[in-house]
């Protein structure tokens, strides 16, 4: 197991980095909005789960098998948190991550989303040795499966009422790249 001690990650518009006291309010925000959380495990964000939240993911590492961890996603330009990106070391496969990701309405549609995952990904397979990253989400959530084909994330399974979600079973599909994928889709992108 790699246990990484991080610090921050850049891309051209965005600085992840670690949840501090001063997100409380808009981290609150958007996790409280009926439509980010529709596809997300909670209805509602309270305080006092908000600083739970926010004191246990600045003291949390990446890399530990079983325990998602949470960048924030704060916007370069502003200082704006628009959201977060986690990364899950899978505790039933080795060497596989499982990748997450919230954003601000205000702040969707923009190509956020991707261009934070991607970070995520490179820092799960260039940091912490994964060899496989995995998505899943509702099949309903068009803006989340847009993001993994963005990503070059393939599909590999659908499934049919395999998750009883907020009251009615819902279908899923799960998306996965490999290291050498990714190493690929890297080297061709570049000029």
């Amino acid at each position: 197991m790699i246990v990484s001690r991080f610090k921050k990650l850049e891309t051209p518009r965005l600085l992840l980095r670690r949840f501090r006291r001063t997100d409380l309010e808009a981290l609150m925000t958007y996790r409280n909005d009926p439509e980010v959380a529709r596809y997300q495990t909670w209805e509602s964000f309270s305080r006092e789960e908000a600083e739970t939240f926010i004191a246990r993911q600045s003291r949390a590492r990446p890399g530990i098998p079983g325990r998602w961890f949470q960048f924030a996603v704060e916007l370069k330009d502003s200082g704006i948190l628009a959201g977060d990106c986690a990364l899950l070391l899978v505790k039933w496969a080795r060497r596989t991550g499982e990748i997450g990701y919230t954003f601000s309405r205000a702040y969707q549609g923009h190509g956020l989303a991707t261009e934070a995952a991607r970070a995520v990904i490179d820092y799960g397979f260039d940091s912490l040795g994964l060899l496989r990253i995995i998505a899943t989400t509702d099949c309903r959530n068009l803006r989340s499966l847009a993001v993994m084909k963005r990503l070059g994330m393939r599909e590999e399974g659908h499934f049919i009422q395999n998750l009883w979600f907020k009251g009615a079973w819902c279908d899923e599909y799960h998306y996965a790249i490999l290291r050498s994928e990714w190493s690929s889709a890297r080297a061709s992108a570049r000029p």
